[in-house]
């Protein structure tokens, strides 16, 4: 008995269902990775803010400091290379496909890479798309905006690093973890 020409009553859970199970995974894992940003409001109190004694509180207050607010701190640059791109268009289209290029094939990704029945190592992937990133940036003649703000995003954060002080971070990191225990 042929079927041509007929049209099923029931969806197949083929290929639909399999993106539906993938979207939801990356959902989940963006999520997951957002769940490192702090708050902004705790981020930016501003009576946690003043000149550091000497320079070992400095250097102190910096590790601490990007080592706890890191997402934040990413975002930021981000946020001002993407602000800076706005007057490249080209360059800011280059950078959202570089961006998902990242998302797909580094953040994303549940299982190794495979490409030609061979496993590519999360390094490898790593330096390439580091370096195809800075090429086809580079290529689209926005090297000098590009480069200044990477500096201004780098200055902001390292301006907020070294000025707001650590105490109240150890406070907010036992409370959390007093709550998330009971």
């Amino acid at each position: 008995m042929t079927t041509y020409g007929t049209i099923p009553t029931s969806s197949p859970a083929g290929p639909s269902a399999g993106n539906i199970e993938y979207l939801s995974r990356a959902k989940e894992r963006v999520i997951e990775g957002l769940g490192d940003r702090r708050p902004w409001k705790l981020m930016f109190n501003i009576r946690c803010f003043n000149f550091p004694g000497n320079l070992s509180e400095a250097i102190s207050r910096g590790r601490s400091n990007l080592a706890y607010f890191r997402m934040n701190y990413a975002i930021i640059v981000l946020g001002v290379l993407f602000l800076s791109l706005l007057w490249h268009p080209i360059s800011l289209i280059v950078f959202v496909a570089v961006m998902a290029a990242w998302l797909v094939l580094y953040f994303l990704r549940d299982e190794p890479l495979v490409v030609f029945r061979r496993t590519i190592d999360d390094r490898v992937v790593l330096m390439v798309l580091g370096v195809l990133t800075v090429v086809f940036l580079l290529l689209t003649d926005a090297t000098p905006n590009i480069l200044w703000s990477l500096l201004v995003g780098a200055a902001v954060v390292l301006v907020h690093a070294l000025f707001r002080r650590t105490g109240d971070l150890a406070d907010e990191e036992s409370a959390g973890l007093m709550i998330s225990s009971s």
